[in-house]
């Protein structure tokens, strides 16, 4: 992975002590993907209020510090949201939990509606530089991203391809900064967990198809990547049950309620 001393620096922010993979301890530390962090959040929440015994921790930081924490031991559950892990990953046993769309969001002042994802790849390369090109008013594009590392942006880039950002890009280190940046700017344009949607924001149709749940369960809409639950070696103990919690169907019906979908339809 690009970045890693950064990477490797976040996993130690953690400092949370190594527990290993499922020992039965009474404390248990989830971290990764921000776009899963909310979710994973309010289910810690409710399986506490059930088992009062445990202490679930759940941490940011994106995909890539998920990965590393669950190989070191700093968390017990890794969460990343990517199209494909990387070769590093092999050594986990991953868990698909839900799947979630990459919208490509823009602000609600934006004329713009619909792009085709062949000019999504020319904005974020730096190519396409106004609105007005794309049907849009004549100003100035402004590309908001995630950081490298984020699984958001490496499962936005697997599915755009030839992606090479823009140097002018204004990179930003959460789902939620991005949806920020967007609502703050008129002419900025990025993209984030479809979870995360809101009237803050208006997501584009692309190729004519909307960042939907029924688009995204028919197949329609093609930006959809995996979210896994990853573990150094058999989740058993506590780590298993909060795991085996998330993939209950009252935990499943919560996250499709919440914006994101099941690990498998229904």
């Amino acid at each position: 992975m690009r970045h890693m001393p950064a990477i490797l620096a976040a996993v130690c922010a953690l400092a949370v002590i190594p527990l290993g993979c499922g020992r039965g301890r009474a404390a248990v530390t989830v971290a990764g993907s921000t776009a899963f962090q909310p979710f994973a959040e309010q289910l810690a929440e409710q399986f506490m209020q059930a088992h009062p015994e445990v202490r679930i921790t759940v941490q940011g930081g994106g995909s890539a510090v998920g990965i590393q924490s669950a190989l070191s031991g700093a968390a017990q559950l890794g969460m990343a949201d990517l199209v494909e892990l990387p070769a590093d990953a092999k050594a986990l046993n991953a868990v698909v939990v839900a799947r979630d769309g990459i919208a490509i969001v823009v602000n609600p002042k934006n004329p713009a509606a619909n792009l085709t994802l062949d000019q999504v790849r020319d904005i974020f390369n730096g190519r396409t530089r106004r609105w007005s090109e794309v049907g849009g008013a004549d100003q100035p594009i402004t590309v908001v991203s995630r950081e490298a590392g984020s699984g958001t942006r490496s499962s936005f880039e697997q599915i755009v391809k030839k992606v090479e950002l823009t140097q002018d890009a204004i990179v930003q280190d959460s789902n939620g900064t991005i949806r920020e940046t967007v609502a703050n700017d008129a002419n900025a344009v990025g993209y984030l967990s479809h979870g995360l949607l809101s009237d803050k924001i208006k997501a584009l149709t692309i190729d004519g198809q909307a960042c939907t749940t029924e688009a995204i369960l028919a197949g329609e809409y093609k930006l959809v990547r995996p979210i896994f639950l990853l573990c150094k070696g058999e989740a058993t103990g506590d780590t298993k049950a909060f795991l085996d919690y998330v993939l209950t169907p009252e935990s499943q019906t919560l996250i499709q309620k919440q914006g994101l979908l099941p690990a498998v339809a229904r």
